[in-house]
């Protein structure tokens, strides 16, 4: 009775069992559940894309001799950066869609380097090869991306729905979405941006100097394809010198190689390294200028020092920063000297680091040049080491100033004072002090050449050293200016001087150098007044 009474009330309404539960279905608000589902679904995914996307959209990959990071990062417009500290950046419109790519040079890998310069032919496969290893390093970079932003926005999704089917939609849509952001960026590569850079740091003045950077780039071809031979003849000095008048080696001789300013021309090292070979040397000195900016990545160029095998007494030059010193002194075979003194190979040395820190020429009071300012820091320096020299509890033998400005105060405290930072090889007497020993000051050329400004001029500048041999009362007794020719030269040279009585040192002239209160007269790009200057490092 009560299940007719029921149909015929359902008749009555003129409905079915199927639209009620149809109604039940999509009863008010299930629309708007849905589309919050939708929303909480797009929100998940993006987010989870933008933080995979930053936590795996990285990755280290070699361009050449360089250790590059390669970073990808979501962005409106696209576009890439290539950063190149310190120097600056480069700004490249190479790209649309919401992906932004930033390149991080960094540092400069030695034993590539002087693979690269030990085979020519390399240098033009490495060049070849380099968009390879950007081009390979860019998709392994995106497919990185790609599994980080999906794995991110799967795991995000799995926490805040706890739902499998859910998940699964946002790791598709996560998938979708970075694989179209990627894909909309590659087709959209213009390669002609790199012909149109914008700058950022330093590099403002690079359009200023393409010409220049062009030139050098042809010179350094021609370089790198005449050093093997360049190499080869420093071998050949060692059967030179036995031409040479000498004087007799006894067991007594101490081999000094005076190195300086090789501002990271991967070419001095292996010319140390076949002299330190080729001469028997027992220690090598160097006065500073070894990198150029003192920068984190430059420190990775001293590790051949340790190569060497022989002791590596090192003073920093304006050039080298405090990070520049302390990688050297990391070295197992090298000595820093700052203010202070070392006894190696039975030789007490004393040396004291520039008073600059320039890496920059142009940075303000006056980058590398001597204004009565600068005159005052550097001859400071030099009194500074003529103090720790008279305290001494040895005599010391030789004293290390990076710019031979410094030398003045040292007159009378050792018979031999080293400097390098003119780039001119320059051999003298100081001004002798009253009742004291005569003083000869060495004024090294560049062993790295100059770097790389050593190819803007005309003509290049040669690499130079000098071996210094002392005999058994630790006196200069002869020295050997070795000269390598510059870019498209392979010339050698080596000249042997013999001091005839190595107490009173070698028959050279006199050089003043600057004095406090003193006048000063800026010498051409900025070097020391102290003879014939050039170009500084």
């Amino acid at each position: 009775m009560d299940g007719q009474e029921n149909e015929q009330h359902s008749a009555g309404d003129g409905t079915t069992p199927e639209d009620g539960r149809a109604r039940r279905r999509w009863r008010p608000g299930s629309g708007l559940r849905r589309l919050g589902v939708v929303l909480a679904l797009l929100v998940v995914t993006f987010a989870g894309v933008v933080a995979g996307t930053y936590a795996g959209g990285h990755v280290g990959t070699d361009i050449g001799p360089f250790r590059a990071q390669l970073n990808l990062s979501p962005s409106l417009s696209g576009g890439t950066t290539v950063d190149i500290p310190p120097l600056g950046a480069l700004l490249l419109d190479s790209h649309d869609g919401p992906a932004y790519l930033t390149v991080e040079l960094g540092a400069l890998d030695q034993r590539r380097t002087e693979a690269l310069i030990d085979d020519p032919a390399s240098i033009s496969r490495a060049s070849q090869s380099a968009v390879e290893d950007v081009r390979a390093g860019v998709m392994r970079l995106g497919l990185k991306t790609l599994a980080s932003a999906v794995l991110a926005t799967l795991l995000l999704a799995g926490l805040v729905f706890r739902d499998a089917r859910r998940t699964a939609w946002a790791g598709g849509l996560a998938l979708v979405v970075t694989a179209g952001s990627l894909g909309l960026a590659a087709a959209t590569i213009r390669p002609q941006a790199i012909e149109e850079p914008r700058y950022e740091g330093l590099l403002v003045n690079a359009p200023a100097i393409v010409g220049d950077a062009r030139r050098i780039a042809n010179d350094y071809t021609k370089y790198a394809e005449q050093l093997q031979r360049l190499v080869g003849n420093v071998s050949k000095l060692y059967t030179t010198v036995s031409a040479l008048p000498v004087v007799q080696p006894s067991p007594g001789t101490t081999r000094v190689l005076h190195v300086s300013d090789m501002h990271l021309n991967p070419t001095g090292w292996q010319l140390i390294r076949t002299v330190v070979e080729q001469f028997g040397i027992d220690v090598v000195i160097d006065t500073g200028d070894i990198t150029d900016w003192g920068s984190e990545p430059e420190a990775s160029f001293v590790g051949s020092i340790g190569l060497l095998k022989k002791p590596y007494v090192y003073i920093r030059g304006n050039h080298d920063s405090a990070r520049t010193a302390a990688a050297v002194a990391a070295q197992p075979n090298a000595v820093v000297l700052n203010n202070s003194t070392t006894t190696v190979a039975g030789l007490t040395i004393a040396g004291i680091g520039d008073p600059r820190f320039t890496p920059d020429k142009e940075t303000s009071p006056a980058g590398s040049g001597l204004t009565r300012v600068v005159a005052d820091q550097v001859i400071g320096a030099g009194e500074q080491l003529a103090a720790t020299v008279n305290s001494s509890p040895k005599p010391v033998n030789i004293a290390l100033v990076h710019d031979p400005a410094s030398a003045g105060p040292l007159s009378g405290t050792c018979p031999l004072v080293l400097a390098g930072h003119t780039h001119a090889r320059q051999v003298s007497k100081l001004p002798q002090v009253p009742g004291k020993q005569p003083t000869q000051l060495f004024v090294e050329g560049s062993t790295g050449g100059a770097g790389l400004r050593g190819l803007e001029g005309e003509k290049p500048t040669p690499l130079s050293m000098t071996v210094l041999y002392f005999d058994q009362q630790k006196l200069l007794q002869a020295y050997d200016d070795i000269t390598v020719g510059g870019t498209g030269q392979s010339q050698v040279n080596l000249e042997r001087h013999i001091i005839q009585d190595p107490k009173k040192g070698d028959q050279v002239p006199v050089t003043p150098t600057p004095t406090r209160g003193g006048p000063v007269t800026p010498a051409p790009n900025g070097s020391s007044p102290t003879a014939t200057p050039s170009r500084t490092g």
